[in-house]
């Protein structure tokens, strides 16, 4: 008996580019426009099906059925807010989950995305590092998400946007799934798929120095940097990766950031507030010194509690103290509004569902050893 051919896999176009659908249609023996026209189906009409793409042949759009597909993550389940913040799980592959949050205001609209599977880093106050690691999300898993929210929301076609900003504040570290997360972010700019202005794009990076020195030759989005410490003896215990990039190295690559944009920028620095840990007057001051002739502003971010965290929030007397030294510094500074807390969407809270192949969580319930002493192992596993 002849043996069964196996079907081969159908692409999934979400994972393509503008240069990419070029090339993809090339290979089918199609005019490069094909690219263009389609992209726009996809991304700006919120198109699955090749049949509804009436500008196409039929021919074509029989071929592309057969070889190609339009798939983003599935929603799992939602969660509403009282504060209108929608937190949706979207569900991947062999029980991993991911979580995107819609945080709605008065002037703008935002969709934080994730953009790895848990994170290879391990803040110790975040609750997603508690979570583990199990893979980078591909292109069409990271702008799915923006793909499947305009769904969920009804925005379609996408030019009816209610998404004015995206930030790449959700779960993992960006800069460590670099290729997939810059392939996503033309998508996002782009004027055939999502048209978003570069500054109403923010990735945010714990401060992997030489992702971000790539970055600036690929890309003009704006920039958030955890620092979260004004020193590195205390940033070595919440931010580990900064024993491999320590905080002189970070900012001279946030300058070169700077230096690179094509306009005035400014980078934002997120601080969590941690009561009794970096929230001091001194802490304050010496934050201070430390962003002196930067571009900067800081973002204060009260701590979001999730179980088993020895952390608590910095109570409002001393945030509010720590952000007058700030202002009078000459640094703008504001302290972020919990958004989504009662449905555990707020900053730092995302966790998602993650088979963790680091085996971090079981480590980590096994030993005392600090979470700093892990950095190295942890950089391995990304």
């Amino acid at each position: 008996m002849a043996a069964v051919m196996p079907t081969p896999a159908r692409r999934n176009l979400l994972d393509l580019d503008e240069t990419g659908l070029r090339a993809f249609f090339a290979e089918l023996g199609e005019k490069p426009f094909r690219a263009t026209q389609v992209l726009k189906w996809i991304h700006q009409q919120g198109v699955d099906d090749f049949e509804a793409m009436t500008n196409l042949g039929k021919g074509l759009r029989a071929r592309l059925a057969e070889v190609a597909e339009i798939r983003a993550p599935e929603v799992e389940a939602a969660h509403h807010s009282a504060d209108g913040t929608i937190k949706w799980l979207l569900r991947l592959d062999s029980g991993n989950a991911i979580e995107m949050v819609y945080i709605p205001e008065a002037d703008r609209a935002t969709l934080c995305v994730s953009s790895q599977v848990g994170c290879a880093l391990d803040c110790s106050f975040c609750s997603t590092a508690q979570q583990g690691f199990n893979r980078n999300l591909t292109t069409a898993e990271i702008i799915g998400q923006i793909w499947r929210a305009n769904r969920e929301l009804g925005v379609v076609p996408a030019a009816e946007r209610r998404i004015s900003n995206i930030v790449l504040m959700g779960m993992g570290e960006p800069l460590l799934n670099f290729d997939n997360v810059v392939r996503a972010i033309g998508l996002m700019l782009d004027d055939n798929a999502y048209g978003l202005s570069k500054r109403r794009v923010t990735l945010s990076t714990s401060g992997v120095v030489p992702a971000l020195d790539r970055l600036r030759e690929v890309a003009d989005v704006a920039l958030a940097v955890s620092l979260h410490a004004p020193d590195d003896e205390l940033r070595n215990e919440l931010v580990p990766l900064n024993r491999k990039y320590p905080i002189a190295e970070l900012l001279a690559a946030c300058r070169r950031y700077v230096d690179a944009q094509s306009h005035r920028a400014t980078i934002t620095f997120e601080y969590v507030m941690l009561d009794g840990i970096n929230d001091s007057p001194a802490h304050a001051r010496a934050l201070l010194r430390l962003l002196r002739g930067l571009p900067s502003k800081v973002n204060l971010i009260p701590f979001n509690p999730f179980p088993e965290t020895r952390y608590r929030c910095s109570p409002p007397s001393r945030m509010a103290a720590f952000q007058q030294i700030l202002i009078d510094g000459g640094i703008i500074t504001i302290t972020r509004r919990t958004r989504g807390e009662d449905i555990d969407a707020a900053c730092g809270q995302l966790a998602g569902a993650v088979n963790d192949r680091t085996r971090r969580r079981l480590r980590r319930a096994q030993t005392s050893v600090p979470l700093s002493g892990m950095v190295e192992e942890q950089q391995q596993e990304s």
